[in-house]
């Protein structure tokens, strides 16, 4: 799935080829995705000029001055950028033409993305208004302070704390299993357990891993491109993520692999406490 470095890498990529231009044309092939294609999309759309493109969480937000078209790539999907029309291939749902013939392509396999248009502030969408920091956000509140708050009492696992969208946007299993490797932190110890001093020291190691992971555009491990049709390569920096019973790059030893929250979760005995 998608994790908010390979969302982050798109946004990029799409950027430049759709900022300032108008939309003149929308083709919706198939509108049930995980929530259909609202009908007002194209109507609302259509004539409008990109005035930015952001990104809350792993959401796209594409704003114009009649409204925001909110995007999520589901577990499959992506975008591309098409220089002139191409005949669509199986599984390419969306288009949206701009002027001087570029095509922005959704293709989505398993249809669990979404397209919204939204005519008010885009952060005060229901799917996006509960949402907690961004987590390289110079100034996002995202910090061991606030792991260490948000930890207090409970006894959910510190993994499942991370991944939890309203702690921290984005962090998705690969990126949790490794900035907690780094941390030196068990992925299954209870979150509430955990000292101030180790939070501080996993929210740089979350900084950290996202940062590397969008310089290298994304993890590839199925089928993820950016918006230029690129490959991302983070996975030849994985340290633990897939590699169970592989030995540890620290200590040597094997890593285990357990299932934890019905994800897969690898971790290393004796880095990691």
């Amino acid at each position: 799935m998608p994790e908010l470095p390979e969302v982050e890498t798109t946004r990029r990529g799409v950027a430049p080829h759709v900022l300032g231009r108008a939309v003149v044309e929308v083709r919706v092939r198939e509108p049930r995705l995980r929530w259909p294609v609202p009908p007002e999309l194209a109507e609302g759309l259509t004539g409008q000029r990109i005035q930015a493109v952001e990104r809350r969480g792993k959401y796209l937000l594409f704003a114009t001055a009649a409204g925001t078209l909110l995007l999520h790539l589901g577990m499959s999907g992506s975008l591309r950028v098409l220089p002139h029309w191409e005949a669509p291939a199986r599984h390419a749902h969306v288009d949206l033409g701009f002027e001087h013939g570029h095509w922005l392509r959704y293709t989505d396999p398993r249809r669990f993305g979404s397209l919204h248009w939204w005519l008010g502030d885009p952060l005060q969408h229901p799917l996006l208004a509960h949402l907690g920091p961004e987590p390289l956000a110079e100034e996002g509140g995202f910090d061991g302070a606030w792991l260490y708050a948000r930890a207090k009492g409970r006894r959910v696992s510190v993994k499942a704390l991370l991944m939890d969208s309203r702690t921290v946007v984005g962090v998705g299993n690969i990126y949790a299993n490794e900035a907690l490797f780094l941390a030196g932190i068990r992925p299954d110890r209870a979150a509430g357990r955990i000292s101030r001093a180790r939070y501080e020291r996993l929210a740089q190691t979350v900084r950290e891993v996202l940062a590397r992971a969008i310089e290298a555009g994304g993890t590839t491990l199925r089928d993820f491109t950016s918006g230029e049709g690129k490959p991302g390569y983070f996975a030849q920096q994985l340290h633990v993520y897939g590699r169970g019973g592989q030995p540890c790059p620290r200590c040597g030893d094997a890593l285990r692999e357990q299932r934890l929250g019905q994800r897969a979760t690898t971790w290393c005995p004796r880095c990691q406490r």
